[in-house]
């Protein structure tokens, strides 16, 4: 891994940003399985960029059998360092309306049958996630929206949700006593894998809709679709524009999130499992 990537994941449309030159699509596979499909790597705005669909192209994958680890492993093995996830969402606040952008600072995990970590076969590793997301990229992320003119939140709680069902009134309800701003179910276990492998995450949230919470305002499949494809653009310029604006050399936290967080004593993992966690750990073991 000798080029440093940015990695963005998120709809197979993203790939159609004007100034895009699409260089390779490389088909990776991982000690985890395969990933949702092959990344196409290119060049946009002066940097090197790999883009991920996260349910892969025509949309195969629900948000409950996405490959989480394949897809963090495989831009891992690709030299990602940042990572850019563009997630469409449901609003549980009347001043998010459909359509704003919210850069997202924390999750609350509702998700039941998702591999939650890369660490669960003969070895342990507990990395902190009091901050989920890179305070760094959140920034920079947000200040370019901002000065897009794109109506764009600072922070804001995203609930994670199994789906594929959209929430009930009454769960709708619940996260909003909570406090919660965003419900989506595709953020977690994202943001969790991309700490363990020590990259650079954060999420640009679009909302689409008022959950099911706000009266005569239920989530609309086909209202949403169009909300969706009414953002694509704005998603599209976003990219584009912070892409150039993120630091070529990281100095935050992430890049060093396993730094004492390996549980286990190293002498009794197999040799098996060392080999399978290499790219994600490896220089641990080494030491």
């Amino acid at each position: 891994m000798t080029e440093k990537l940015i990695g963005i994941i998120g709809g197979s449309g993203l790939y159609e940003i004007e100034g895009f030159r699409a260089l390779e699509e490389k088909k990776v596979n991982t000690p985890f399985g395969e990933p949702s499909d092959s990344i196409v790597v290119g060049e946009l705005n002066g940097r090197k960029v790999a883009f991920l669909p996260r349910h892969g192209k025509g949309h195969r994958f629900s948000p409950s059998t996405i490959n989480y680890r394949a897809n963090i492993c495989a831009l891992k093995m690709l030299g990602v360092e940042w990572i850019i996830s563009v997630s469409a969402v449901g609003s549980l606040k009347e001043k998010i309306a459909p359509g704003d952008f919210v850069v997202v600072d924390q999750f609350i995990d509702r998700t039941k049958f998702r591999a939650q970590t890369f660490f669960d076969d003969g070895i342990t590793a507990h990395v902190s996630f009091a901050h989920p997301v890179c305070s760094s990229l959140a920034d920079v992320l947000y200040n370019s929206a901002s000065s897009l003119g794109i109506k764009t939140h600072k922070g804001g709680t995203y609930v994670c949700m199994e789906g594929p069902a959209f929430s009930t009134r009454a769960e709708s309800f619940l996260h909003r006593q909570w406090g919660a701003d965003l419900i989506g179910m595709t953020g977690m276990p994202e943001a969790k894998l991309a700490r363990e492998a020590e990259i650079c995450y954060a999420t640009i949230a679009l909302s689409t809709d008022y959950d099911c919470w706000k009266e005569e305002e239920h989530a609309n499949v086909g209202a949403i679709v169009a909300t969706i494809k009414k953002n694509v653009s704005n998603s599209k310029s976003v990219i584009r524009d912070v892409v150039a604006k993120i630091p070529e050399k990281r100095g935050c936290p992430c890049a060093n999130a396993l730094s004492g967080a390996i549980m286990t004593d190293l002498k009794t993992v197999p040799m098996n499992v060392k080999k399978k966690l290499e790219v994600i750990a490896g220089r641990y073991f080494k030491a």
